[in-house]
């Protein structure tokens, strides 16, 4: 399965931010649409990071409340990893636990297609593995 499988089923919307919106109006993206992660693009759509929860709760340990009027540039991850859409998906579940994070823009030619979320993987992993479970227990049983 590729990872453009899973964004024909989930939807490829891309909820984005501007970098020098500060992290307060950030947090509320995040809690008003119920996501993640936000990533940060530039006036031409052209990524320069991406921020999410993880960051936001190591900039309340080094920042404090003060965090809340910063830039998310000032917190953000810069230069994220990428996925492509015709990636599989083992081939971004690696790539994500080896860099340990949780989000990957989808990147086709240049431009933003989609994003996934480890959980977007796993869940179709698991799809995946009960087909399979199903397949196997049907030829066990045409055997008997």
């Amino acid at each position: 399965m590729k990872i453009a499988d899973i964004l024909d089923a989930k939807g490829r919307t891309v909820h984005t931010a501007l970098p020098w919106i500060t992290v307060a109006e950030a947090v509320a993206r995040l809690n008003r649409h119920r996501i993640g992660a936000l990533l940060a693009c530039d006036a031409d759509r052209k990524i320069c990071g991406i921020l999410s929860e993880r960051d936001i709760m190591r900039g309340l340990g080094r920042y404090g409340s003060e965090l809340l009027d910063m830039k998310i540039d000032d917190v953000m991850t810069h230069h994220p990893a990428t996925v492509s859409p015709e990636e599989t998906v083992a081939q971004a579940m690696a790539q994500m636990t080896r860099g340990r994070y949780r989000h990957l823009p989808v990147v086709d030619q240049g431009a933003v297609v989609g994003i996934v979320s480890i959980g977007d993987l796993v869940k179709h992993r698991v799809k995946e593995m009960e087909l399979e479970t199903g397949v196997l227990r049907d030829a066990v049983i045409a055997r008997y």
